[in-house]
């Protein structure tokens, strides 16, 4: 499998991370906003089919390596043949959990390659559990720890003068449900409320909040996406009545 090893020089943990962090925003977009293409991919059909994902943020199905041993870890072979012989959230779930167990795989193997000390591989391992999980992102997990609190934190948004533009326009576009009861606003609420935005993870790349970005919520999974991840625009969410993202879109056109 040519695409999923490739030429490799990092030496450093923060660049070994930083192959992880690629590899496993491709992997998202498979399993997420590109679900349909890669359900597509995965012909029960076809051999042994395997899901890689590339240090440039991208993602291939295709055959394990030819070569013994291989270049780097394998990836779980035969995902294709339980494609039609599951529920589709089921196995897609099945994919994250072993795109995770790959994507460890992958890095500690660079990091034993690499000849990584004691506390290069600490480091290492930090960085990699800062992020949620590929399952966590597929299955909502993620978001579901932080309670959904952004909708609510971001109507409360339109109340505080102090907030940015794009915080003004996110509330605006994303016609975010009114809370239930009024909340006295007050630096303790606003405290709370930045780390409960900082907790929102993107369906899309599985990153977390940042003030300076356009949000958009879907409205029928309830998840969170970066504007940039599913090409929404501010300008283009004032017009969207009803908002679906790409996976979302997807089921119902199989459906």
């Amino acid at each position: 499998m040519d695409g999923g090893a490739g030429t490799y020089n990092s030496r450093t943990a923060e660049e070994v991370f930083r192959d992880f962090r690629g590899r496993r925003a491709g992997m998202i977009k498979a399993l997420t906003t590109e679900v349909d293409k890669f359900y597509q991919h995965c012909d029960p059909e076809k051999e042994n089919l395997c899901l890689y994902g590339l240090p440039n943020e991208t993602w291939e199905v295709n055959l394990p390596a030819e070569e013994v041993p291989p270049e780097l870890p394998e990836p779980a072979l035969g995902i294709n043949f339980a494609r039609d012989g599951m529920d589709e959230k089921d196995w897609l779930s099945l994919v994250a959990v072993h795109s995770d167990a790959w994507l460890l795989a992958v890095a500690f193997y660079f990091g034993a390659r690499f000849g990584f000390d004691k506390e290069a591989r600490r480091r290492l391992f930090n960085m990699i559990n800062n992020l949620p999980t590929i399952y966590e992102v597929v299955t909502g997990t993620a978001k579901k720890q932080s309670k959904e609190k952004t909708p609510n934190s971001s109507s409360r948004s339109n109340k505080s003068s102090s907030k940015t533009q794009s915080r003004q326009a996110e509330s605006k576009a994303l016609k975010m449900p009114a809370p239930k009861e009024e909340e006295e606003s007050g630096e303790e609420d606003e405290e709370e409320e930045d780390e409960e935005r900082g907790n929102t993870l993107c369906g899309a790349c599985g990153d977390n909040y940042a003030n300076d970005e356009f949000w958009i919520c879907c409205d029928v999974c309830e998840r969170w996406f970066h504007g940039k991840c599913v090409r929404i625009t501010p300008a283009k969410a004032e017009h969207i009545k009803q908002y679906k993202c790409p996976a979302c879109s997807n089921k119902r056109a199989r459906a």
